[in-house]
């Protein structure tokens, strides 16, 4: 199996092809990349940005650069010496728009005796022998629909009809009752719906991978990259919405002969990937929350906690656990009520556990309880039978009416032979995602750099001592997973979170600036503004633009002062003009730009020491497009924008030849990328374990340190960040803090060399708040 010593992602869509990432590959060799990383490539929705919508599983995606285009990368890649690593989507497909999926158009014509009625997830029972279809503006459309051109027309949507199902003169209502599927109104999809889908998105229906032949054509496209030796490895989208993600991970290794696998899995503290998942590991959510916490500084949370209770004027805190089982039940009362109510259903009838009528709220609460009580994603039954017994358990702590149904609930939910157990496992991290890190994450805001995907936010900081306790772990359990500090779906970038960890060393300032802010510029739901004024302060210098969508966003994912589905326009008119205040009102402009000036600096050694970490701590580090410079984006679509690589290319040459970069320039982030990622690709055997280096002095504290070279015989790649930059200021600096190194080394940032012997960090760390160093042959 050909592994990556690191992979760099680019998001491939219309505007950015396949052949245009053909042509990065030379830069992408000289930055030091491994393999390239490719966002979904295979045909999507018409105009899709992102390519999570698959509609044809069977070819590239012409808009993104179609067959030619891949084969084009592929061949510039190996030219490069490159490897090629794809995103691919089993989970589910795009159907927004039924003439592009020759799947969902077949099962809309046929019904259940099409031949992809199988494929796909339908409940036809409930729905009385109908698809039921969420697209109506309200039930009362049906008058709307029209028959053109042989296809049952509602404005732009477009359906198929049976065979013989119209005639001339036929009334369209009376057309569309013939058919195999219900136009209903989108508000009906909560409750109603009757098939699978991604999340609470109804344009995305999953698809039954676990049937042979399903994913036999599903991954007809992907076996042939492998054949004719295009792609060399796969990330896998949303492994928790699959039935058998364990036995999905066995047929895809056969299927790409044995090759690099990495699954899109959240593993929240503590838990680990189960043993029977056949793949090389995470794409590095995990590792992004250890780094983050490295540089938060512990002795905040209580002075964070102050602030977050007066401004909620609670006089306590938010309490994380009841916020999220709030949230979650939000969901599943709300969103995901459907899929809820379709594993009710599949309750079978018993003395404890009747099965219709108002008992069948009774078991839809209980099963609904149950999920918003689970700590982890989901189980891997028999893998997280615990979890699952420990979730029923405080369930009927929490709701003792129902301790009696809970208790006939468990055996048949952990029998994972069942339809229900089974479908409970897909259900519960759909609530997860979208109660915890779409809802909760953007309401428990103390400190935004702490609600990452992946990351448990109560989780506050991370010792030296705690992060290298971890990384032996990694180094010994998962070498070969991704480590990451942003991607697509991140909801800050890593620069913009670097900023806003410095506000844990800050924190009289910071709320000082939050007080004035919302005196020149209120917004009326404290906790809300204080995520906004960290975005804003994070991201600056940022468009009017990028900050007004992303507020409105924030503040609908909240769903506390307005939402999605019921925009509170005069709230949101007050969010529009506190962000306007930041353009148009001087005062607010000068407090805003002085916070920022105060915290950029401490930021900046922060962004630098975190992606040094990241980049040779245990692991196959990845590089998110364009973060080689400083990137301090919100959350998508702003961090999806494009990259001016030719000014990153140019960045790069000068670099090479011997331009002098100072630690606030961003040329100093791409000096440090490029030469870790140069020397993880070039010198592999100075990466083969992990040993802690412990400063001593006073400053001890604020170095993190390690060695990665236990393997190698001649010593390995040593790193040295700073951590906690604004305290160590103020205390003195570096002192007389010291390491002990046990041979001649040179960094390779600078080009400085060492003796063996004591070193003064201040040394070592003159010129930038890290080092690299590499012995000396």
């Amino acid at each position: 199996m050909r592994t990556p010593a690191s992979t760099y992602r680019l998001q491939i869509r219309p505007s950015f092809t396949l052949q245009d990432a053909a042509s990065l590959t030379g830069y992408l060799r000289e930055l030091g990349v491994d393999w390239v990383y490719l966002s979904p490539i295979l045909t999507a929705e018409e105009g899709s940005d992102h390519g999570y919508d698959v509609t044809d599983p069977s070819t590239v995606d012409a808009s993104r650069g179609g067959a030619e285009g891949l084969a084009a990368l592929s061949k510039a890649a190996r030219e490069a010496g490159l490897g090629v690593l794809v995103d691919i989507v089993p989970n589910h497909m795009g159907v927004a728009s039924p003439p592009q999926n020759a799947w969902w158009w077949s099962l809309l014509k046929e019904g259940k005796a099409s031949r992809y009625a199988e494929a796909f997830d339908v409940d036809w029972d409930f729905g009385g022998g109908k698809l039921r279809l969420p697209v109506l503006g309200s039930d009362a459309d049906v008058d709307k629909l029209e028959v053109v051109d042989g296809e049952l027309r509602y404005f732009d949507h477009r359906f198929p009809l049976v065979e013989g199902s119209y005639a001339a003169g036929d009334n369209a209502g009376d057309v569309h009752a013939r058919q195999h599927y219900e136009l209903v109104g989108w508000r009906r999809a909560d409750d109603e719906l009757n098939y699978r889908r991604f999340f609470a998105v109804s344009t995305l229906a999953g698809i039954r991978v676990e049937i042979p032949w399903v994913f036999q054509e599903a991954h007809a496209e992907v076996a042939r990259w492998f054949r004719d030796g295009l792609v060399d490895g796969l990330r896998i989208d949303h492994p928790d919405g699959l039935a058998d993600p364990a036995g999905y991970l066995e047929r895809l290794k056969e299927t790409t002969a044995g090759s690099y696998l990495l699954v899109e899995k959240i593993l929240e503290p503590g838990e680990e990937l189960p043993e029977n998942f056949d793949c090389e590991g995470t794409t590095g959510y995990d590792a992004l929350a250890d780094v983050d916490r490295l540089f938060v500084d512990p002795d905040a949370e209580v002075q964070l906690d102050a602030l977050d209770a007066k401004l909620r004027g609670t006089g306590s805190p938010a309490d994380y656990q009841a916020m999220i089982h709030g949230t979650k039940r939000r969901v599943t009362d709300g969103i995901l009520h459907s899929e809820i109510l379709r594993l009710a259903r599949l309750v079978p009838e018993s003395p404890e556990l009747p099965s219709s009528g108002v008992a069948n709220q009774e078991v839809a609460d209980a099963l609904a309880e149950t999920i918003a009580s689970f700590h982890v994603y989901r189980s891997y039954l028999p893998y997280g039978k615990d979890a699952l017994v420990a979730a029923v358990e405080r369930a009927a702590r929490s709701r003792p009416e129902l301790a009696s149904v809970l208790k006939a609930l468990l055996p048949l939910l952990l029998d994972a032979g069942g339809e229900l157990g089974r479908r409970f496992q897909q259900t519960s991290g759909m609530v997860m995602a979208k109660g915890v890190e779409d809802t909760a994450f953007f309401r428990y805001t103390r400190l935004g750099t702490l609600t990452e995907v992946g990351a448990d936010p109560t989780e506050f900081a991370l010792s030296t001592a705690g992060f290298h306790e971890r990384m032996v772990r990694r180094q010994a359990l998962l070498p070969l997973s991704m480590t990451t500090l942003t991607t697509h779906d991140t909801k800050r970038s890593e620069d913009t979170r670097a900023r806003i960890s410095v506000i844990s060393e800050a924190v009289p300032e910071w709320e000082a600036f939050v007080d004035r802010m919302q005196e020149l510029a209120p917004i009326p739901d404290g906790p809300l503004a204080v995520l906004v004024w960290q975005a804003i302060a994070g991201a600056w210098p940022a468009s009017r633009e990028r900050l007004q969508g992303y507020v409105v966003k924030a503040a609908r994912e909240a769903g506390n002062s307005t939402s999605w589905t019921q925009p509170n326009e005069a709230f949101e008119a007050k969010l529009a003009s506190a962000v306007d205040a930041v353009f148009d009102v001087p005062e607010v402009t000068a407090a805003l730009e002085e916070f920022v000036a105060l915290v950029d600096p401490y930021g900046t050694s922060n962004s630098l020491s975190a992606k040094i970490v990241q980049l040779t701590m245990p692991g196959v580090p990845d590089v998110y497009q364009g973060t080689e410079f400083w990137d301090r984006s919100l959350t998508d679509p702003d961090n999806r924008r494009a990259v001016d690589f030719e000014r990153r290319r140019a960045a790069l040459a000068a670099l090479d030849a011997g331009v002098q970069t100072e630690a606030r320039d961003e040329l100093a982030k791409l000096l440090l990328t490029s030469r870790a990622l140069r020397l993880r690709r070039d010198r592999p055997e100075l990466f083969g374990g992990y040993s802690p280096i412990n400063a001593e002095g006073p400053a001890a504290e604020h170095l993190i340190a390690f060695d990665r070279g236990a393997l190698a015989a001649g010593g390995g790649a040593i790193t040295l960040a700073t951590r906690l930059p604004r305290k160590l200021e103020r205390n003195g600096g570096w002192q007389d803090s010291f390491v002990r190194l046990g041979r001649a080394v040179q960094d390779e940032l600078t080009g400085n060399s060492y003796p063996p012997g004591e070193v003064d960090v201040a040394r070592l760390l003159q010129r930038y708040p890290v080092a690299l160093l590499v012995p000396i042959s």
